[in-house]
């Protein structure tokens, strides 16, 4: 049962779902969206988590609750997947048993947008846990690395070290790698197991399934491009 505090608060319905600043650069859309698409196959079976991209996340620790914080991509554990079985407007954390974020994800745009200060500073507030700042082509200008995660120590971030990073409460690593989108070579972000092994989409275990085959017929004197129709 929401609290009486909880109750003067606006219902998600009532809050507008992000903050209309648009992205600078299509990997602020891209990245988000293929770690979702990843972890939707992952944890296919899973119905206690919850991953947003480009999402208003809505709070009472600043100062005002009507002042989203609007991450690149976030993920919380221990909340519906659907809420009340209906797709979320926005996070509204009053509505979500308070229940932050357990990694947030920011990615550096052409415009300094506060990654390394302000939003750190908010993000400790809410109590995200683990707060990655990926940042491949300004990193040099801001003077930190491309990657960077942090972790909540207490009340202060703390830069880690290690690539892919695992993270063991959210049972997730997290790391970059050389892949390609759309036929086009370009560094990605991708979940890790926790043994440092690249997760692979359902197509990449499809490819890896039929190369097999293809190994095991040739083995058996079957060329696979000639097989009866």
């Amino acid at each position: 049962m929401l609290s009486s505090v909880n109750q003067s608060l606006p219902s998600a319905a009532e809050l507008p779902c992000s903050d209309d600043t648009p992205v600078d650069n299509e990997d602020q859309n891209l990245l988000p969206n293929l770690l979702l698409l990843l972890l939707t196959h992952l944890w296919s079976e899973r119905l206690d988590w919850y991953f947003g991209a480009d999402m208003a996340v809505y709070h009472t620790t600043g100062p005002s609750h009507l002042v989203p914080v609007v991450p690149d991509g976030f993920l919380s554990l221990g909340v519906e997947r659907k809420k009340g079985g209906k797709s979320r407007r926005s996070y509204v954390m009053w509505e979500e048993q308070n229940v932050p974020p357990i990694f947030v994800l920011e990615i550096v745009s052409h415009q300094p947008g506060d990654e390394y200060t302000r939003k750190l500073e908010t993000y400790s507030q809410l109590g995200v846990l683990y707060y990655v700042i990926y940042n491949p082509e300004f990193w040099q200008r801001d003077r930190h690395q491309p990657f960077e995660v942090y972790k909540l120590e207490g009340d202060t971030y703390r830069l880690q070290i290690g690539e892919p990073y695992w993270m063991p409460e959210a049972g997730l690593g997290i790391g970059r790698y050389q892949g390609q989108f759309g036929g086009i070579p370009q560094e990605l972000l991708t979940w890790y197991d926790a043994q440092g092994h690249r997760h692979l989409s359902a197509a990449e275990q499809e490819r890896q399934r039929v190369e097999r085959l293809e190994a095991y017929l040739r083995s058996q004197g079957i060329d696979p491009n000639d097989l009866p129709q």
